[in-house]
């Protein structure tokens, strides 16, 4: 009993001293890349220009990724509605646009 109520007379912190944390103010231009919403839009497009399905839906599980991590409301919504648009354009003609004419031998 005698050794707890010594030691909070002996603590150096001072609670009057104390102040709640506030993150630093980070400019949009200095925050970190957003590495999943760029890989999202590179298999969209791959999605789209190759006709992959695999990359189509790469590019949907990258975007929710991308969104489920986004930081800067702005830059990133952009991003990610744009990658978001050519993976859904990449499904819907790999899905239900014309066949692709077999190759010749």
């Amino acid at each position: 009993m005698s050794h707890s109520s010594n030691s909070n007379m002996n603590d150096p912190r001072q609670p009057s001293a104390a102040k709640p944390f506030k993150p630093p103010m980070v400019s949009p231009q200095d925050l970190p890349v957003d590495y999943s919403g760029f890989i999202a839009v590179v298999f969209g497009v791959a999605g789209v220009m190759f006709r992959y399905k695999l990359s189509s839906w790469l590019a949907i599980i990258f975007c929710a990724q991308s969104l489920a991590n986004m930081r800067n409301m702005e830059n990133d919504l952009k991003q990610i509605s744009m990658a978001m648009m050519f993976a859904i354009m990449g499904l819907v003609t790999n899905y239900f646009g014309a066949t692709r004419p077999a190759p010749r031998k």
